[in-house]
């Protein structure tokens, strides 16, 4: 019997290597997730600084791509905030950026 490895996941490392090419590498991790409380102007102008840092990212795709396959629930991703994703996935729409 001839065994495979194709089916097992892929190692963590691989599929997350893309997240030491981040632009917000070295970032305030704050700067991409609100607080609770947080509501507003202050809202909008924190994710406005976060996608400051999406907009001149090498990897914006692959952080697009890994928000959306895991869909995740909490702040900025790709450039996109958690409403924006939410609504890309409903419409089945697809973003490729640049």
């Amino acid at each position: 019997m001839n065994s495979t490895i194709s089916r097992l996941p892929m190692p963590l490392i691989d599929s997350y290597e893309w997240q030491f090419d981040g632009a917000c590498r070295d970032a305030d991790v704050a700067t991409f997730f609100s607080p609770e409380d947080e509501r507003g102007s202050k809202r909008l102008a924190r994710e406005a600084k976060a996608k400051e840092y999406c907009a001149a990212c090498p990897v914006v795709a692959s952080c697009l791509e890994h928000a959306l396959r895991v869909q995740e629930p909490f702040g900025v991703w790709g450039g996109l905030n958690t409403r924006e994703r939410t609504d890309l996935l409903a419409s089945g729409g697809v973003r490729h950026a640049s």
